[in-house]
């Protein structure tokens, strides 16, 4: 891969991992609830999940929901209504506390299954790693190379930025310990994702 073509992909990675989104939203809620780091597995759930896009935008799979844009459609349904139920769990949830108690925190599979399950349903995905990540594939280089050089750059960029938000949780909580302002700020996480991922379906429409 070129050296311009993977600061460009630097760049559209950084600033997404930086964007408020469906997984940014589920580490921030998850680290007020249980932690800094707890609230690193569910982003590591959302690195999973991007291998397999990845995987499909090397593979030239992504096409296919071009050709079969019931596929496509279906994946945002599903994607929405995993958003919808993660949305409303952190609306409804638990307020953040001034220090999160052990015994509260899930099995660390859960958490894991948590983000990974909302990544590879999400809609934001779709605009990423189909429409955007194809594009920097260039057919005259060995395809190996390019995947693995995207699958580093992906991860490193996605996890920095989701743990970003993660212990930038854990800096404020201290200002959210009223009842009023934690519902607030809960129902603002809830509302983000729901609206991203409103967006990603529009976006690639």
């Amino acid at each position: 891969m070129e050296f311009g073509v993977w600061l460009s992909l630097v760049a559209l990675f950084f600033t997404g991992g930086l964007t408020p989104g469906p997984a940014v939203m589920l580490v921030l809620a998850s680290s007020f609830r249980y932690g800094f780091k707890p609230a690193l597995l569910p982003a590591l759930g959302v690195a999973s999940a991007n291998v397999l896009w990845l995987c499909l935008a090397a593979s030239g799979t992504a096409a296919l929901f071009e050709i079969y844009p019931r596929a496509t459609l279906g994946l945002k349904i599903l994607g929405i209504l995993v958003l919808t139920w993660m949305a409303i769990s952190v609306i409804f949830g638990p307020l953040p506390r001034l220090e999160p108690d052990p015994d509260d925190i899930p099995k660390r599979g859960r958490l894991y299954a948590k983000g990974f399950l909302l990544q590879i349903t999400s809609p934001m995905p779709l605009v990423y790693f189909g429409m955007l990540l194809p594009l920097y594939f260039s057919p005259d280089l060995p395809l190996a190379s390019q995947f693995l050089t995207m699958l580093v750059t992906v991860t490193v960029l996605e996890l920095f930025g989701l743990s970003v938000y993660a212990y930038a949780a854990g800096a404020i909580r201290r200002f959210l310990q009223k009842p009023r302002t934690g519902r607030i700020f809960n129902i603002l996480i809830g509302l983000i994702m729901i609206a991203s991922g409103i967006f990603a379906v529009l976006s690639t429409a």
